[in-house]
């Protein structure tokens, strides 16, 4: 499984297709400026970054790590190809169809998931150790 957490207004404004290319012009500061740069230097694009879980980074510390990235955590059975191993358990892609997810996490309660996402599976719960 994939996953990547991002903050539920960045949903409402990219659905239902995150690409690095569509934000590039709001990117801000100088640490998000190099992060880009020293991407498209390594990869020829800015990807989406997801973390993949296996038997020794399980789902529920995938969830947790992308809750630090957003209030909302995407689930992918696979993701659309090419993709790029950017750390022992981070995958980039170029672009991340979220219409493909197959369960989505969120520590929001009023986030008006099932809108988007009817039938989709959505976990509200305070505490990520109770998603698993």
């Amino acid at each position: 499984m994939f996953y990547h957490g991002i903050m539920w207004e960045y949903v409402t404004r990219e659905y239902p297709v995150l690409s690095p290319r569509r934000t590039a012009r709001r990117k801000r500061g100088a640490e998000q400026l190099w992060d880009r740069i020293h991407l498209i230097e390594q990869f020829g694009l800015e990807p989406v970054h997801l973390l993949e879980a296996d038997e020794h980074y399980d789902a529920v510390r995938c969830i947790q790590e992308c809750l630090a990235f957003g209030d909302t955590v995407f689930a992918f059975d696979r993701v659309q190809l090419p993709m790029w191993q950017l750390s022992k358990h981070e995958i980039g892609v170029e672009i991340l169809d979220l219409r493909t997810c197959t369960a989505i996490y969120t520590i929001r309660h009023e986030t008006k998931v099932e809108g988007y996402f009817p039938s989709t599976p959505c976990f509200r719960d305070l505490m990520p150790m109770k998603f698993s």
